[in-house]
């Protein structure tokens, strides 16, 4: 580095190093609460990128985005103001596990989230790499530029994505770069090994996109919006009503035939790719491979933006070469005569190993420091931008001398991802999936901020307009309850309870009885002239609630149970070591990840019952 361009400024309170998804949130989250705050972006022409799909939401993903926007947070109304198509993914299943999906315009999205930024207070942007966290006596003091600039700061927060030391791969070409051939961060990891950090490298990839004046969609089957459009943020209105259309297809035995003819031209399979990527996204070659037995696979063509052309092949990830891929792609229904505008490739980068984290997000070894998205681990917009707002919260409330923000297991979806990040750690790219979710049918979408507005406005977060609809949300919420609660006289609904199959009643009925045993609420209504004015948002969460009233209690008591483990506080400076009784793998990872309380340790991989017994006795003993 050139000593000669070394110059200081201050001003800032806060630096955040990267402006994807979990950057934009921690950002917004420290300006908005009172911190005068740098953004720091290679590109600023990155901003919010859409790297793989443009679309938010999905399976659980749908949840983290309801909740980001709970707390305050931006994801939710800016997939709303740019949504092409939304849906609601398994809608024919249980209430726990529906999530709202929708497929955004990649480039409005970008440009809505940057006029968010520009026009926020207490922010400022700025292109710029960042070389080096500066830290003084075990804190941060700010962040060093490859330029020399000396930023100084009271806190940290890196959100590097995919961009630490990037390669992009594709057959025998390798290349040092960022997605969609943007510069890579090169400087930054050899610092945060030197802070103690443990490095290693992960992988992911991503389709060709393809114009879609050269596909046969009639060979396609057609995948239409939702009707009725669900919006992620409590505080949209109507979103957009045009649904632009999505088309399925399939992969074929010739689309497999040549995959398997070039598996030995694949980085992936040669040994090119040394990074881990992941299980539950794996690319085509991937694919043919671990499930030969399968005749063809889901091909989703999705629209990149509304002002242009391309296509994104959703399901052919893939890093083979060029020459391969235009072959393969030709083979698939509709694809035929397909020419395509970006090759797909694979990427790897560095993140960190989360055990080294604190449930704030907060490095353990460095005051202040924090870190948030993919440098974390994660795979996707939505992981990232839940980080980002919680590492930007906390690193807020930190300079605001106010106590931390740790959503626990119960309270969020954003609780389970955190938790499982730096108490599991994870050996490839993360991704929330409801099935993570223990407690999922007491954290469901519809009910995101009735679980997190309430502790978003109590950091400083949720703004007074936010906070009254949840106010006037909760009054519904109530006098919705009261009235299903009402009873109806026998003569009144015994040919409608006939009619579904029920007996005449001896007494009263509520109408809380009558969804219990099944029937539609749809039809309750229409019958008998109730709820009349409700919003359609606040009577789907009341009447879930009715239906789903012995889950929830169970649930609710299980909940209980492991509070009293999460009650019980290891003392920071444990020396596990010393303990008789804990095995020895309990005790090396006892050290390493230092739980905060009993609930914690007994999640920890290689800590069994027999491990917390021992711990209890010895909370006893020191009592």
């Amino acid at each position: 580095m050139d000593v000669t361009n070394r110059f200081t400024t201050t001003g800032y309170d806060a630096v955040v190093v990267g402006a994807g998804h979990a950057g934009c949130e921690a950002a917004l989250a420290l300006a908005r609460t009172g911190i005068q705050t740098l953004l720091l972006s290679l590109n600023l022409d990155s901003i919010a990128f859409m790297a793989c799909n443009p679309s938010v939401g999905g399976t659980a993903k749908g949840h983290l985005v309801r909740e980001i926007d709970a707390l305050g947070g931006e994801m939710g109304r800016n997939a709303d103001k740019t949504a092409l198509q939304m849906r609601m993914l398994n809608a024919g299943k249980g209430a726990a596990v529906q999530s709202l999906r929708s497929q955004a315009d990649k480039h409005a999205y970008h440009a809505q989230m940057k006029r968010t930024l520009e026009n926020t207070e207490n922010l400022t942007i700025r292109q710029s790499e960042a070389a080096e966290v500066l830290v003084q006596g075990g804190r941060v003091c700010g962040v060093r530029t490859t330029y020399g600039e000396e930023i100084a700061a009271r806190a940290v927060v890196l959100a590097t994505g995919v961009y630490l030391n990037g390669a992009v791969i594709a057959g025998e070409f390798r290349q040092s770069s960022g997605p969609n051939g943007f510069a890579p961060a090169t400087q930054l990891t050899q610092n945060l090994i030197g802070l103690g950090f443990s490095v290693r490298r992960f992988k992911t990839g991503t389709p060709a996109r393809v114009d879609g004046r050269t596909i046969d969609y009639s060979k396609c089957q057609i995948q239409e919006g939702d009707p009725t459009v669900y919006p992620f943020s409590y505080l949209s209105g109507d979103v957009p009503q045009k649904q632009t259309p999505c088309y399925l297809t399939y992969t074929n035995e010739r689309t497999h035939a040549i995959i398997r003819a070039n598996l030995h031209r694949s980085p992936l399979f040669s040994g090119m790719i040394k990074g881990t990527g992941p299980r539950y996204c794996p690319s085509i070659e991937d694919k043919v491979v671990r499930f030969a037995d399968k005749e063809r696979h889901q091909i989703f063509l999705e629209p990149e933006c509304a002002d242009s052309n391309e296509v994104y092949v959703q399901g052919m990830s893939s890093s083979l070469p060029h020459d391969v891929q235009r072959e393969m792609y030709r083979t698939v229904p509709g694809l035929e005569n397909v020419r395509i505008m970006r090759y797909a490739y694979a990427i790897e980068y560095d993140c960190i190993d989360t055990l080294d984290v604190l449930p704030t997000l907060e490095y353990k070894r460095v005051k202040g420091l924090y870190t948030a998205g993919q440098i974390n681990g994660t795979s996707g917009y939505e992981e990232a931008a839940a980080q980002g707002l919680i590492a930007g919260l906390n690193a807020s409330l930190q300079l605001r001398s106010r106590p931390p923000l740790v959503l626990t297991r119960d309270e969020a979806y954003i609780g389970v991802l955190i938790d499982d990040l730096v108490t599991k750690g994870t050996n490839e790219p993360y991704r929330m999936m409801t099935s993570r979710a223990e407690y999922r049918i007491c954290l469901r979408q519809d009910n995101a901020d009735l679980r997190l507005t309430q502790k978003g406005y109590d950091a400083g977060l949720v703004t007074e307009e936010r906070y009254a609809r949840f106010l006037k949300r909760k009054e519904a919420l109530a006098r919705i309850a009261e009235e299903l609660n009402g009873r109806v006289p026998p003569a009144r609904c015994s040919a409608f309870l006939r009619a579904h199959g029920f007996s005449d009643p001896q007494g009263g009925v509520s109408y809380a009885d009558m969804l219990r045993r099944g029937i539609p609420a749809a039809e309750i209504e229409a019958e008998f002239g109730i709820l009349a004015g409700e919003s359609r948002a606040d009577k789907e969460t009341a009447v879930i609630d009715v239906q789903y009233e012995g889950y929830l209690r169970r649930s609710l008591e299980q909940i209980e149970k492991a509070k009293k483990l999460e009650e019980r506080k290891l003392p920071p400076d444990i020396d596990y070591e010393q303990i008789g009784g804990l095995r020895l793998e309990a005790r090396q990872k006892l050290n390493k990840i230092r739980p905060e309380n009993l609930g914690q340790a007994g999640r920890i991989s290689g800590v069994n019952p027999a491990d917390i017994a021992v711990l209890m006795v010895y909370l006893a003993t020191k009592k």
